[in-house]
C-alpha cells in the first residue's frame, strides 16, 4: 500500500482544489441568479450559460476520469483512482461552500447535484454517503492490488452498475414523477420537447426523497465491497487462484 500513498496524496490535493473550483463557479452562479440565496425551483439561465454549465459538468467528469486513467496501472486501480478523486472532489465542494457562504444549513438541505440528462436532486447527505462509500471501495481495491494485481469480476461490475443506477434513479425520480404528473395525458412526451422540459424544470420543487431506493442501491454497493474483500482475502491466503 505504501507505493500508492504518494499517488493518493497528490490525487487528494488535486481533487480538493477541483472541489474549490466547482465551489467558485457555483458561488458565481448563485450570486447572479439567486441573490437572496439558493432555493428551488431552479432559475434557468440564458442559453449560452446553460450550455456552458452542461459542458462544464461533462468536462469535470472527463478530467476526473482522465486523472484516474493516468494514475492507475490496470483497470481496477484506474477505476479506484477515478472514484476516489470523484468522491474527494464532491465532499470538498460542500466543505468549501460551507466555509465561504455558510451553505448548506444542514445535511438535509436539498441541492441540485447534476443536470445531465435530467436534474438530479437530493439532500446533501445523500451524495456525501455515496462519496464515503466510493472512498472505502477505492482504498480497498488499492490495498489488495498492492499485494497482488486484482480484477473486478463481471458479476461485481454488473452489481456496481445496478447499485449505482438505482442511486441515480433515486436522485432523478422525483423530477420525472413531477414532470409526468404535470404533463397529464401527454406523459413522457415532455422529455422530447425543449420548451415543455424547461417548463417542468422551472416549476419543480422537491419535497420527498426516495430513501428506500437510495438505501437499496447503497446496500448493493456495500454487498459488493464485502464480497470483493472476502474474495481477495481468500486469494491472498492461497485458498484459490483468481
Amino acid at each position: 500500500m505504501i507505493k500508492y500513498i504518494k499517488s493518493i496524496c497528490w490525487l487528494t490535493i488535486f481533487s480538493i482544489f477541483m472541489g474549490f473550483l466547482e465551489t467558485a463557479v457555483v458561488i458565481y452562479l448563485r450570486k447572479l441568479y439567486y441573490p437572496e440565496g439558493f432555493k428551488f425551483p431552479i432559475v434557468l439561465t440564458d442559453d449560452i450559460i446553460g450550455l456552458t454549465e452542461l459542458l462544464r459538468e461533462t468536462a469535470t467528469i472527463i478530467m476526473l476520469l482522465a486523472v484516474g486513467i493516468l494514475t492507475g496501472n490496470n483497470v481496477a486501480s484506474r477505476f479506484a483512482y477515478f472514484i476516489f478523486s470523484f468522491a474527494i472532489w464532491d465532499i470538498f465542494y460542500y466543505v468549501f461552500l460551507k466555509l465561504l457562504i455558510n451553505w448548506p444549513s444542514s445535511f438535509l438541505t436539498w441541492d441540485i447535484l447534476f443536470l445531465l440528462p435530467l436534474p438530479w436532486v437530493g439532500p446533501v447527505i445523500a451524495p456525501c454517503i455515496l462519496s464515503v462509500t466510493m472512498i472505502i471501495l477505492a482504498i480497498l481495491i488499492l490495498f489488495f492490488n498492492d499485494k497482488k494485481e486484482v480484477k473486478i469480476h463481471g458479476f461485481e461490475w454488473l452489481a456496481l452498475t445496478i447499485g449505482s443506477s438505482i442511486i441515480i434513479v433515486s436522485f432523478i425520480l422525483g423530477f420525472i414523477m413531477h414532470a409526468c404528473s404535470a404533463a397529464g395525458s401527454s406523459g413522457l412526451k415532455i422529455f422530447t420537447g425543449k420548451v415543455q422540459l424547461i417548463n417542468q424544470i422551472e416549476s419543480y420543487t422537491p419535497v420527498h426523497f426516495n430513501w428506500l431506493l437510495f438505501i437499496a442501491g447503497e446496500l448493493i454497493l456495500v454487498f459488493i465491497i464485502i464480497r470483493f474483500v472476502y474474495r481477495n482475502k481468500r486469494r491472498n491466503e492461497g485458498w484459490f487462484i483468481s
